[in-house]
């Protein structure tokens, strides 16, 4: 499988203008078993109730049948079941998320397994988002060295309203045929996006989106942007302008920076326009052109800061004095953290503290490692410190053994001597 990728992706590299013809030739029954390992087999099921462990108890003969069918065109994608989800940082906000049949998600990552080599040669390096071998810290270092190159500059903070749901398939289907001419993969992919969504028992088809929770969704996503954004603010509008600009996006947030204000808000506005071509539409509120410049006299402190990727980033002074951009985390983020700890303590009181001591390392390990950059310790001390705190409250409202009263600060710290949560730590260290 690793070869035929190696062979896909040097031949896309050999060929940038040539469209591939023989991509489902390379799925075979070996690629199906590989996709199926790769695919989770503690997820949500789909409307078909199949779960990972009643496919397995006849699983070579399943998989044969897959193939057969998407080999000879009779393969049908079923709905996917939708939920909703609240949002990471409101929990009245809710996302739609859509549930695939397990069948479905096999042959979803198969494709996936056998395009994306193909396109990681087309993808620009401002494209972060659900690529192999590019992460979110890795997004955020190309930020602060672009930023910092600049010395100061304009940001504009791109938003797209309900992308997901609003990607037109025409386009879709047109910019998949530039690379992708494969018969049997482009019309499997056009089932997937014709399948239905079905809530509440009524099934909907939708005329344009890729619902998220699909294995193939990511790599849509990244190819509309690619060809709507990420091609034409490099190709175009940068060779156009006098000054120097930059993009950096990941999925479907982005941001971008310029030297020069009066070229940042012409191309806020010829943007607005070319989303609008595509069936796309720029969040009014989420969207904004932001001043990012260090103070440029003494005594001048009002600094100006944006938020991207769980950080707010600002100027602050180095330990030389000099002017850096310093990232901590979000507002919204860290308040979304400390929620969700809160609710586990006050679901999980009951249980013995041991067992909630080991769950507490793990989720501040999960937290640290993410959010643990340069210049970021306060928030990391802070986040501890109110993890403790809701760990102690919600110890005070569980039913305590006769003879026990309440959890005073005093015993509470000789309880966190016995039970020592992680101290914070740097995990991603840049200049």
């Amino acid at each position: 499988m690793y070869t035929k990728q190696q062979r896909i992706a040097e031949l896309a590299k050999q060929l940038p203008e040539v469209s591939f013809t023989s991509l489902a030739y390379h799925i075979d029954l070996e690629w199906l078993k590989a996709a199926y390992r790769y695919t989770r087999k503690d997820a949500a099921v789909g409307v078909d109730g199949m779960t990972a462990h009643e496919y397995e108890k006849n699983l070579e003969v399943r998989l044969q049948s897959l193939l057969e069918r998407f080999k000879s065109g009779t393969y049908r994608a079923q709905p996917v079941r939708r939920v909703y989800i609240p949002k990471s940082t409101s929990v009245k906000e809710l996302r739609p998320l859509g549930i695939p049949v397990l069948e479905d998600k096999i042959l979803e990552r198969a494709v996936k397994m056998v395009m994306e080599p193909l396109y990681e040669q087309d993808f620009l390096n401002s494209s972060y988002g659900f690529r192999p071998g590019r992460s979110v810290h890795k997004a955020l270092d190309m930020l602060w060295n672009e930023a910092m190159g600049m010395r100061g500059c304009w940001v504009l903070e791109v938003d797209i309203r309900k992308f997901y749901d609003t990607m037109k398939h025409e386009h879709l289907r047109a910019f998949l045929k530039r690379r992708v001419c494969d018969g049997v993969v482009v019309r499997t992919v056009g089932k997937w996006l014709k399948a239905g969504v079905m809530e509440e028992g009524t099934v909907h088809y939708d005329e344009e989106g890729s619902p998220q929770g699909r294995v193939i969704s990511p790599l849509l996503s990244n190819l509309y942007l690619h060809y709507v954004l990420d091609e034409w603010f490099t190709r175009e509008i940068v060779p156009r302008l006098n000054h120097r600009a930059s993009l950096v996006r990941f999925a479907d947030d982005a941001v971008m920076l310029f030297a020069d204000q009066r070229e940042a808000e012409v191309v806020k506005n010829v943007l607005k326009k070319r989303f609008a071509r595509y069936g796309l539409e720029l969040h009014p509120e989420k969207t904004r052109l932001v001043k990012f410049t260090m103070p440029p006299l003494k005594g001048q402190c009002e600094s100006w800061s944006f938020d991207f990727l769980g950080f707010t980033h600002y100027w602050g002074k180095s330990r030389r004095g000099l002017w850096v951009i310093k990232r901590k985390t979000s507002g919204k983020k860290f308040r979304a953290a400390v929620k969700r700890v809160n609710q586990w303590c006050k679901e999980n009181r009951h249980m013995p503290v041991k067992e909630q001591h080991k769950t507490l390392c793990v989720k501040l390990r999960g937290h640290y490692n993410f959010y643990g950059i340069t210049c970021n310790i306060r928030s990391l001390n802070r986040f501890k410190e109110c993890v403790q705190a809701g760990w102690r409250k919600w110890l005070n409202r569980c039913k305590r053994p006769k003879g026990r009263g309440k959890l005073t600060y005093d015993r509470f710290n000789k309880l966190l001597k016995r039970y020592m949560l992680p101290a914070p730590y740097i995990a991603h260290t840049y200049a």
